[in-house]
């Protein structure tokens, strides 16, 4: 089994499963994907429900989302996750939209039937159970900023914010315009709530930062070990909950610089579990893997 597929290895069912006892019939999508964890903690619910088929990271370019889904779905795929960069691209090549996904504005898993895809978002509720185990706190009671809110898992976790009630969002992005029409529609989703807007570069983020209680990087800054930290040092203060959706490297320059300001932290691990477990059960109702994922992801190394 391949540590990586690609589009390529879609081609046929033989070249997919050669050397493999069991088909593949599930994978996660994105562009890099080598680092994914989803396929452990996937394959260990498969296998524990006794689920005839193999979980696999496929290498998707950008641009190709369409053609990913043509070939399996061709090859009687059940389903599949998506991350970074096609959580939109995905939205767009559904057929059937879940009312979440509809609302947050991204796709980050989708299940093939029949004759339609149907796209879902389990990012957002997954966010809150993160939120809130990690860090014993209500969603709703936190002043919030999000650091790369234009990207797919930005926007879906700020929509799900206002959704569960946070009445003070602050939206951070590289370019201010890539989420001013986000900004306007989530004011439009309820009275009484305050969204701010500004690019990384502007200096009243600094004060807009001490304002909040949460924050969250949801920006890909933090993968790769020569990234700089997304937020300068002056937006941390000891009180801070701060929440890095990367999930690998564990520390990311973001979880450093709040580890070293003193702190309470957590990393993408408690997302990835808990939106995974909720991906799950829309492929398999009636499931309950969440411990079985937990499990195989602590035996990771």
């Amino acid at each position: 089994m391949k540590e990586v597929y690609t589009i390529d290895d879609l081609a046929s069912r033989e070249l997919l499963d050669a050397g493999c006892d069991k088909p593949a019939r599930l994978a996660v999508i994105g562009c890099p994907i080598a680092h994914s964890a989803s396929p452990s903690m996937h394959q260990a619910a498969l296998d524990a429900y006794g689920i005839d088929c193999r979980y696999i990271r496929l290498e998707v370019p950008a641009g190709m989302v369409e053609q990913s889904f043509a070939r399996m779905r061709a090859l009687d795929f059940i389903g599949a996750n998506v991350t970074v960069p096609h959580k939109f691209d995905a939205m767009t090549c559904c057929d059937v939209l879940d009312p979440l996904a509809q609302a947050l504005g991204a796709v980050n898993t989708v299940r093939f039937g029949v004759n339609e895809t149907t796209g879902y978002n389990t990012d957002g509720p997954g966010f809150v159970a993160a939120v809130e185990n990690s860090f014993g706190v209500k969603l709703a009671d936190l002043k919030v900023l999000i650091v790369g809110a234009g990207g797919g898992a930005g926007q879906a976790i700020a929509t799900q914010c206002v959704l569960s009630g946070v009445r003070h969002l602050v939206l951070a992005n590289r370019t201010v315009e890539k989420i001013a029409v986000l900004g306007e529609r989530l004011r439009s989703l309820g009275d009484g709530l305050r969204i701010d807007l500004m690019g990384l570069d502007d200096p009243k983020l600094v004060e807009l930062s001490h304002e909040c209680d949460l924050i969250v990087n949801t920006s890909s800054l933090g993968l790769y070990p020569a990234d700089p930290c997304v937020l300068p040092e002056s937006c941390l203060n000891a009180r801070h909950l701060v929440y890095d959706t990367i999930y690998k490297p564990e520390v990311t320059p973001l979880i450093a610089l709040a580890k070293a300001k003193s702190c309470q932290t957590s990393n993408g691990f408690s997302m990835l579990l808990r939106q995974g477990a909720l991906a799950f059960q829309h492929w398999f109702p009636n499931t309950a893997p969440l411990d079985l994922m937990e499990k195989a992801l602590a035996r990771r190394p």
